[in-house]
């Protein structure tokens, strides 16, 4: 039996200026046919763990589409079109399937549609047929929607933030389409989607209050008939009518039984909501907190979260540092004009450099300080381990590591890159354990990488188009009520 394969993975932040081209997947993923195969097979990732899962199976698998993208803002809607195009072209080459296995992101916007992975799954539902099984996985950052739910046979979410089970929820999904074909299951999935957003600085999946309800899915989980049970925390940065927290709960053959789960799951989402509230500090007062820490400390710059569609540019975390002489503290920014003079300058040279804050002014004015240039570098580097995302080789461009006498090191890079492993400190000859305070522009994607690294994780509340403070967006198109902007509103599974 021959089984499909399709991914199509971005996360988009709507409040975010810019929008995602076709240039920000060529310079990610964007691959057809069997280069899909060559490029992820063996890879921390979903599409991996499909490969993978499928040869365990004894099970053909037939790679078509792969295309990722940074998260960044929506993607416009001549890139929207062109990657439909690719995909289908795809889909329509490769002949009658036997089933196909799907790695939608779930929270994907286009300017012309704002439901796209709903909208690429209920294209292929209506190209295939009902009768071929169409099984997937899907980021817990997703956006539920109705459209996604009703186009697939079953939809398994990440259980981790950070994401460092991708690969396993591929093998999950394969097994399952495996089990499918054979007649020894038949998926029902149902989905709730309570009236509820998770602030973004609560969804580590190994704290409180998260951890509780990803124990409650697994007990779920463990009933007989219960195939899957998956939270989807949902995607506040996205302003789309299907923004939100979601639950799935997927069995054999029993519907009512999906529908119990389903209530069950979301209940207990629900009445936890509370919980959830952001505790994070302003900047002064982390500044302060960490004075008395004993042990390496990794401030988390909410504000700029690259891996929630950030510009990697926010220098209101280095003015800070610069300005309290924080001794032997780093933080890296997104600024290839700065990159470009330190390099005109050379190594050992000493000027007057202007730093990061030039998206826009939400992420703070530029850090204007003399500086010396410590050295120049290519960028490149790869990650043995699972880390947030799966990716194995980053690219962050032609990059320069610079010091301020006030004891903070500088990392420039030319190209947008996420802190989701310590091979950046490396490829640019650095050592992270010679630093006391680690600025990481990220809330819980880090993690994973920079917990062997540091005592502490201090999440900063900065300005930004990934704030934690969720009443400073203007949501125009979100559902009404919704916990937590309506905060006395009432809900029942």
């Amino acid at each position: 039996m021959r089984i499909g394969i399709l991914s199509l993975l971005q996360e988009s932040n709507t409040f975010v200026s810019g929008t995602t081209t076709l240039q920000h997947f060529e310079d990610d993923l964007l691959l057809e046919g069997e280069s899909v195969r060559t490029a992820l097979s063996g890879a921390h990732h979903e599409v991996g763990g499909f490969l993978a899962g499928l040869e365990q199976q004894g099970l053909s698998a037939v790679p078509l589409f792969a295309a990722r993208a940074l998260p960044y803002g929506a993607m416009d809607a001549a890139t929207f079109s062109e990657l439909m195009s690719r995909m289908f072209q795809q889909v329509a080459l490769a002949g009658p399937l036997d089933g196909y296995l799907v790695a939608p992101h779930g929270a994907t916007v286009s300017a012309s549609y704002p439901d796209v992975d709903g909208y690429w799954l209920a294209r292929l539902r209506a190209e295939v047929g009902s009768l071929i099984p169409i099984i997937g996985t899907l980021d817990l950052h997703a956006n539920l929607s109705p459209m996604m739910v009703d186009a697939t046979d079953a939809l398994i979410a990440y259980r981790s933030n950070p994401h460092i089970d991708q690969f396993d929820r591929g093998l999950e999904a394969a097994e399952l389409m495996a089990r499918s074909l054979k007649g020894e299951i038949q998926p029902v999935q149902r989905a709730m989607f309570p009236p509820f957003v998770m602030n973004i600085e609560r969804q580590a999946t190994a704290e409180s209050p998260c951890l509780e309800l990803y124990r409650v899915a697994e007990r779920l989980r463990q009933r007989p008939g219960v195939l899957s049970t998956s939270i989807l925390q949902g995607f506040p940065y996205a302003d789309v009518a299907e923004m939100g927290s979601a639950v799935i709960a997927v069995t054999d053959q029993d519907e009512s039984l999906a529908v119990e789960i389903a209530a069950e799951l979301s209940g207990a989402l629900w009445n936890e909501r509370t919980q959830f509230t952001p505790t994070a500090l302003d900047i002064d007062s982390c500044l302060n907190e960490i004075k008395h820490l004993q042990g390496r400390v990794c401030l988390l710059d909410m504000g700029d979260n690259v891996g929630g569609g950030s510009p990697a540019d926010s220098t209101h975390l280095a003015h800070a540092l610069v300005r309290c002489s924080i001794p032997k503290a780093f933080i890296c920014l997104f600024d290839p004009v700065a990159v470009s003079v330190a390099d005109e300058a050379g190594v050992g040279a000493e000027l007057t450099l202007s730093m990061g804050g030039a998206t826009d002014a939400l992420h703070g004015d530029p850090l204007v300080a003399r500086i010396r240039v410590e050295g120049l570098y290519e960028g490149q580097f790869s990650e043995d381990e699972a880390r947030h995302g799966g990716i194995v080789n980053f690219d962050q461009g032609k990059s320069a590591v610079v010091t301020i006498a006030s004891g903070l090191t500088v990392m420039l890079t030319s190209k947008r890159i996420v802190p989701w492993s310590l091979g950046q400190f490396v490829c640019c000859g650095l050592d992270p354990r010679e630093f006391n305070v680690l600025v990481a522009k990220g809330v819980n994607s880090p993690l994973a990488a920079y917990a062997s690294l540091c005592s502490y994780f201090v999440r900063v509340n900065t300005p930004g188009v990934t704030s934690s403070n969720l009443s400073g967006f203007d949501y125009q198109w979100r559902r009404r009520p919704m916990f937590p902007f309506e905060p006395t509103m009432l809900w029942q599974a």
